[in-house]
Formats: structure tokens, sequence, C-alpha cells
């Protein structure tokens, strides 16, 4: 897959909208205008600072469901996406957590939205919530049912869980790639605002060969020009908020900096071989 396709560049820098809790999760504050509205204020920061996509996430919906979503959330994100679409000329993603891949790709069909994440496309993963199982068949088989040209880009090895079993990163790469048919890979650290080893993400990146991989978590402005050897581009959260802490709100002075920092490290590692 051509990431230039979706993103006008081979190496897209993609920031994430992370939603206020939505209806029906424990959080929920009662109020959906007040989602919709800073939602669009972190688009507005993340168009104005310069990223080359954006993906749309019910982030503080925490703890999760593990697969199916409750449909206020779906309806609830559909909705934000329609404005945020209004709203920034930007290609937008969705990512239905914990793994309800089949809700991101309804929705992404229906607003023409380019890519979803999906956290466990293949095998099985232990995580907070119990043990998540793959369905790329069934995800695969509903993308034609629906008719949608609706990319996946999934994670392999996805944070914030572990294989069951034993199962090596090569082996992980390869099935999600040959056996899920992942358009791209994601690479990420243990947790949120952890990055990828290096290793590995060069290991990835030699097995995924013509296949795209991204950094899926830990990006920073001192990492990134050394994560962008191995990768053909980030998606990126902590790091754009307001002194770096996951729960504040997208700053777009670091928005810029960030990108600035990313791009001339992409000028450098082409100037270098």
């Amino acid at each position: 897959m051509d990431l230039t396709n979706i993103f006008q560049t081979p190496n897209p820098i993609i920031g994430v909208v992370h939603l206020l809790p939505l209806p029906t999760s424990s959080r929920w504050g009662g109020n959906l205008a007040a989602v919709i509205s800073r939602a669009e204020r972190e688009a507005t920061a993340l168009a104005s600072g310069g990223v080359d996509g954006i993906i749309v996430e019910n982030f503080f919906d925490a703890p999760f469901v593990k697969d199916r979503v409750d449909p206020a959330v779906v309806s609830s994100m559909s909705l934000i996406i329609d404005r945020l679409k209004n709203l920034v000329t930007l290609p937008i993603g969705v990512n239905v957590l914990r793994n309800d891949a089949h809700s991101a790709l309804a929705i992404a069909a229906c607003m023409d939205v380019a890519f979803i994440r999906v956290n466990v496309l293949t095998g099985i993963m232990a995580t907070d919530r119990g043990l998540i199982e793959g369905k790329a068949y069934e995800l695969l088989r509903y993308r034609r049912e629906l008719g949608a040209d609706v990319k996946i880009f999934a994670d392999v090895m996805v944070k914030h869980a572990y294989p069951l079993g034993e199962q090596s990163l090569a082996v992980a790469v390869r099935e999600t790639i040959d056996r899920g048919l992942a358009d791209a890979i994601i690479i990420s650290g243990v947790a949120t605002g952890e990055p990828p080893n290096e290793e590995e993400l060069k290991l990835a990146s030699t097995l995924a060969k013509e296949t795209p991989v991204l950094i899926g978590s830990g990006a920073n402005w001192n990492n990134i020009g050394s994560l962008l050897r191995y990768a053909d581009g980030v998606i990126v959260a902590s790091t754009l908020k307001r002194h770096g802490q996951i729960d504040r709100p997208i700053d777009p002075i670091r928005v810029n900096q960030f990108v600035e920092t990313a791009r001339q490290s992409l000028r450098d590692n082409e100037t270098h071989g």
C-alpha cells in the first residue's frame, strides 16, 4: 500500500483526537456537545500544527468493552467524525477501543473515512479486558460486503497486552500481513507513551517489505529521528498534549514543533542514506 494515496506523503505524521467519555461509558458526563466541542478544538489544533492526518479514538471510555461497543458509541463517533470532516481537510481515521473493528469499519464506510486502526487483527492477546481474539476473516469479509475502500492499519503485539503463549515479533508481523492482510502495521511500546524498541522496529520494517510500518506510541522530539529510520510514519498523541500529559488538551505549538522536528529528521535520514 502506498501511504501517499491517503496522506499525500509517504511519511505521514498522524495526530490523535482522544474523545472525552462517550454515552454508556463509566465516566460519561452527560454532555455530548462538550465532547464535540473539544474534539473540534483538538482537530483544529492538529491541522494548524501541520499534521498529515488525524485518527479519532474513544480513548477516555476506559475501562473498555473488549469487542462490540454500545450503539450509542458508534452513533456519537459517527456524528463527531462528520463534524470534523466539515472542519478540516485532512484524511481521518477511526479506532474503536478496545477492539471493535467491525464498528470502526462501519463508521469508516458510512462516513467516507480513509482508514481504521485495529488493535488485534490476528492471534490472541491477553489484556486488562481479558482475552481478545483477532477476527481478520470476519473483518475483511465485512469490508468486502460494504464495498468500502477503507485501509486496515493493524497493531502487531499491541500495547497494554501480551500474546497468549510464546510468539515472536517476527511471526506476529508475518501473520498480520500475510494471513491477516493488513494494509499497514503499527509497532508500539508496551504502554501508552512508551516508544517501541528500535531493534524490534527495525526487524518489523525488514520483514514488512512493501507494507508500511507506523510508530504507534512514545514518539517525541528526542527519539523521532532515530525511530523514523525504521518506520514510514508515526501516530502521535501524548507528546502533542499540554506539558506532554495524556489527559490534557492538544497544544498547537507542541504540534508544530513536533512536526517540524519529524520532517527535519526525515530530510536528514534521506540525506545520510
